[in-house]
């Protein structure tokens, strides 16, 4: 009965009007910021790196890393074989179009987030939450937003993520779920005790040393698959668009896979880029919008295009149409076993090694992603207990480190589908919030962008 509730609310939220509604966002800040995603690539990889303006904040670099965190996690792998798998290698392609146009979307949220961020004793934090406030004087809606991304963050996501972490190491390892659920849980307990700036500089070493080590490995992988390359490009995109025959009767869902998955995995306009954006110490707020514009990139069109070029060079994958029935089988042995295509990609050049490393890079890719939803949920608490007692901050802060951490262990022994749900409920209320809030409170951004090609 709850199952059945969960999934009709689930459905209704991530309606085929949110997706739109992100697609269409993209292409209009693109339009108005004229391509900053493209004219200004050069400016997003030195933006990384420059230097704090004050002392009151994060680098631009942490924080990119910290959004990235949040971002690459178990649907950089598990997502894109799903997308593959009932959308064929086009549904790649529509993946490439989304984080394109998402780029710049993710750039209109990040800037607002600078410009309406507040000070606080441990550095600069905002948001939507903030600039929703703010810059729509609704402050009613801005602690729904924050409740909201607690809730979805700070306790389910974590759950969800740990089950994933866990069930890789009982396989690969043969460790049992409780005590990778402990370990876990320990490992972020020490990170996220230490507050903000300790959060950050984990960030700033754990994410770019996940990424570099997933990236070499794909790499070694289609270079031994090197002479499928050309025609796994060529897949790409007469699938994408319904050239293919075998792909030909799936068109629609090709482009639906691609788009939705590639928005749940770089999650521009969902409002948590956002929120690690504000606690950037720059020197002008259009600077951390290019860089979080460049995560985007990162996410997508490095990470997940990695994984889909490891799956599609070795062949071991299925494609199955809207009724469950195989039209392509590849490795029918595998079924739907979606984690398994990379793990078999992987096996394909090292044998007996692709389970492992799969469940090595997994176990990074979700600690690194509860560190950032912890982030997440501690910046909604400080929002709402800002104009309070300190006291009943810090309370609140510490109640929620232990539910974090208590979640992870939970989820790491219980089957969480029902949690996952509610989670999305969650992440899709907020992507709905925010996405209308910038469209809104877009000509500040664009202004802050004029000022920033003005005076750079």
């Amino acid at each position: 009965m709850l199952e059945n509730i969960v999934s009709k609310v689930n459905d209704i939220v991530w309606n085929p009007g949110l997706v739109g509604l992100l697609i269409l966002a993209g292409l209009y800040f693109s339009f108005r910021t004229r391509f900053v995603q493209v004219r200004k690539f050069g400016s997003m990889l030195r933006s990384l790196f420059s230097r704090k303006a004050g002392n009151n904040g994060i680098s631009s670099f942490e924080a990119f890393c910290l959004a990235l965190s949040g971002r690459v996690g178990t649907g950089n792998i598990v997502g894109v074989a799903t997308a593959i798998a009932f959308g064929g290698p086009g549904a790649v392609f529509w993946m490439w179009v989304v984080a394109f146009f998402g780029a710049s979307t993710a750039f209109v949220e990040s800037t607002l987030a600078q410009i309406y961020k507040f000070s606080h004793s441990t550095g600069f934090r905002g948001g939507p939450a903030s600039f929703i406030e703010n810059g729509l004087k609704m402050p009613w809606l801005g602690k729904t937003f924050a409740v909201i991304t607690l809730v979805a963050c700070g306790v389910f996501l974590p759950t969800v993520q740990s089950n994933g972490a866990s069930t890789a190491l009982s396989n690969a390892f043969s460790v049992s779920t409780l005590a990778s659920g402990i370990g876990m849980a320990v490992l972020l307990g020490l990170v996220v005790f230490g507050g903000v700036r300790r959060i950050a500089r984990v960030a700033a070493i754990v994410t770019p040393f996940m990424a570099l080590g997933y990236m070499i490995m794909a790499i070694v992988v289609i270079c031994i698959n090197i002479k499928a390359v050309p025609g796994i490009f060529a897949s790409i995109f007469t699938n994408a668009f319904g050239i293919n025959p075998v792909c030909g009767g799936i068109i629609g869902s090709t482009i639906a896979m691609g788009v939705k998955r590639g928005i749940f995995s770089n999650e521009a306009g969902q409002g948590t880029g956002a929120i690690v954006s504000a606690s950037a110490d720059v020197a002008h707020p259009a600077q951390q919008g290019l860089a979080q514009a460049f995560s985007v990139y990162v996410d997508t069109l490095l990470v997940c295009t990695a994984t889909a070029l490891m799956i599609l060079s070795s062949g071991m994958y299925n494609i199955f149409d809207s009724t469950g029935n195989m039209i392509y089988a590849g490795a029918p042995e595998l079924a739907n076993n979606y984690v398994s295509y990379t793990q078999t990609a992987v096996d394909s050049v090292f044998k007996g090694f692709g389970g492992r490393f799969v469940s090595i890079a997994m176990v990074f890719f979700v600690f690194s992603t509860v560190m950032a939803y912890y982030f997440y949920s501690e910046s909604s608490i400080i929002y709402l207990f800002r104009k309070g007692k300190p006291k009943w901050e810090s309370i609140a802060i510490n109640i929620l480190r232990v539910i974090t951490m208590a979640a992870v262990i939970f989820g790491a022994v219980r089957e969480t589908d029902v949690v996952w749900q509610l989670g999305d409920i969650g992440v899709g209320l907020m992507a709905w919030v925010t996405v209308i809030s910038v469209l809104i409170l877009c000509p500040a951004a664009i202004r802050s962008l004029k000022d920033y090609e003005t005076t750079h």
